[in-house]
């Protein structure tokens, strides 16, 4: 009894063992894949295809699965010294962004991508410096980064990646270019606070010559307007006056003589000077007086 006992007992014992081992298969044979990541087999040492993303099984001791993250990433150069086309030495440094596109590519090809990506942009980057002047550095960042980015690519894309981007985050010049630099900048800014105050300058110049201007043509318009008011008033009397002396017969005028006469001779002066003509303008008041002398007869006789 006691043998069926022990007998029984390492029946469990090793049901339980071969159900451990069973998980164990299963949970080493069992891969889940992410989405953003694919898994490269190797079965006996050679490549099978990749796999995933979702559950992958692979077979325990003859398959070694290696996993590759798909999403870009990206690798920072730290400084670097470069000497320019025109012997500037200048410290760069830059970021590289970049995705696996073939996860076998990138398993088998290279060993270590970051390592090699790293030494080829240092190279790369002495390489396009190079070529540039230090001014040319300094101003045409954007054609240095596309420029980086090709030659990186044309290395890159043998091993499954793809670089997407170059970006160059800092250049130092020398300290002596920095220092002609600053005074390059403060003299602009003096140049052109001038050039904006004289600016200023002529902007109010032209605005007050074009006040005076205006000003000169309204006050110019006021005087022809007055001057026409004027002339078209003294037109308006003379005409008064000529209507006004067509309505006047010999009498009157005659009458308006003998006024004039009679303020003359209340005039305090002893001296009085009259034209040559004066005796013609007696003449009317002579015909009036004879005309009432003789109507005057007549109304005696009647």
């Amino acid at each position: 009894m006691a043998l069926q006992l022990g007998g029984g007992a390492g029946i469990a014992a090793g049901a339980i063992l071969g159900l451990i081992l069973v998980v164990i298969v299963v949970a080493w044979s069992v891969k889940v894949v992410k989405e953003y990541q694919r898994i490269v087999n190797f079965r006996l040492g050679k490549v099978q295809a990749e796999k995933g993303p979702g559950i992958v099984m692979v077979f325990p001791v003859i398959d070694r699965p290696v996993r590759v993250d798909l999403r870009e990433r990206f690798l920072q150069i730290p400084h670097q010294t470069c000497i320019t086309k025109d012997n500037a030495p200048v410290d760069i440094d830059f970021i590289i962004y970049f995705k696996v596109i073939n996860a076998a590519d990138s398993v088998v090809q290279v060993n270590n991508f970051e390592g090699a990506a790293m030494g080829i942009a240092t190279t790369t980057l002495r390489a396009v410096i190079g070529d540039i002047n230090l001014d040319e550095v300094l101003s045409k960042r954007e054609e240095i980064n596309a420029l980086l980015r090709t030659k990186l690519d044309d290395v890159t894309t043998r091993w499954g990646v793809k670089v997407t981007n170059v970006e160059i985050r800092e250049i130092l010049p020398p300290k002596n270019v920095s220092d002609a630099m600053i005074l390059q900048m403060s003299a602009e800014r003096s140049r052109r606070a001038v050039v904006t105050e004289a600016e200023g300058k002529k902007s109010a110049a032209i605005t007050v010559a074009e006040g005076d201007r205006q000003s000169s043509i309204l006050r110019a318009e006021g005087n022809k307007q007055s001057a026409i008011l004027q002339a078209e008033g003294y037109a308006q009397a003379l005409s008064t006056v000529f209507g006004a002396a067509k309505a006047i017969d010999q009498k009157t005028l005659t009458i308006q003589y003998l006024d004039t006469l009679k303020a003359l001779g209340s005039s305090p002066a002893t001296k009085f000077v009259l034209p040559a003509e004066f005796t013609q303008l007696i003449q009317p008041i002579k015909a009036m007086i004879q005309s009432a002398e003789t109507e005057a007869a007549k109304g005696e006789q009647s």
